[in-house]
């Protein structure tokens, strides 16, 4: 693959890099973003702040593993891959250690239907991934099976994960995750939330279709 077949989504993949700075979801060289490509996808580099990216530090891989020559794919992936694959409507996988998500990751707690909101990550609830090593296959497998069904989940100790259609649309479901997840450590804090029934969830995703591009 020739650098110009990616350049579009290279800027692409920075601008949403550092749009997850500047929204205070990421800091310093925490979290990663990919997006799928025809041969396979883009993803941020290891361990370099947003602030010393530009597009060419975007590394390019292929589904085996094989990472763009002379450059060094995010630690995290393998799970980058393995949703991507496992999700084939989802062309972008952004990662995060949010304030108020990785709080409630590092409690391993889900984050149940609250808010009608939660809707948005596709289930009546966000679930919290079992904690596994990071940059670790087993992190991986844990990640995709708390996504099923699901946009987003938690991962235990350690953060949160969003899908999406494409980069904006992964970009909207990071930042409402983190704004529910904010919502409901301040009302753990208050007295325990009641829970939206399932006939009310149920109705909201009813509710939801086409709307707001939420689907």
């Amino acid at each position: 693959m020739t650098d110009s077949n990616t350049m579009v989504q290279r800027e692409q993949l920075l601008t949403a890099s550092q749009q997850l700075t500047a929204w205070g979801l990421n800091k310093g060289t925490s979290g990663n973003v990919s997006v799928r490509t025809q041969q396979g996808f883009l993803v941020t580099p290891s361990g370099m702040a947003v602030e010393a990216m530009d597009a060419a530090s975007m590394v390019h891989m292929q589904w085996d593993g094989t990472a763009e020559v002379g450059k060094k794919p995010s630690s995290e992936w393998r799970f980058h891959r393995d949703i991507l694959q496992a999700q084939p409507n989802a062309n972008a996988v952004v990662h995060t250690h949010s304030t108020f998500a990785t709080t409630l990751a590092c409690l391993r707690k889900r984050i149940p239907a609250f808010h009608y909101m939660i809707a948005i990550a596709g289930g009546d609830s966000i679930e919290c991934a079992d904690y596994a090593l990071f940059g670790s296959q087993a992190l991986s497998d844990n990640a995709l099976q708390a996504l099923a069904e699901r946009k987003a989940c938690l991962l235990a100790n350690h953060g949160m994960i969003a899908t999406g259609r494409d980069l904006p649309h992964a970009l909207s479901v990071a930042l409402e995750v983190e704004n529910l997840a904010e919502q409901y450590c301040l009302a753990l804090q208050v007295g325990e939330p009641v829970l939206l029934t399932g006939d009310e969830m149920r109705a909201v995703f009813a509710q939801f279709k086409g709307y707001a591009n939420w689907d």
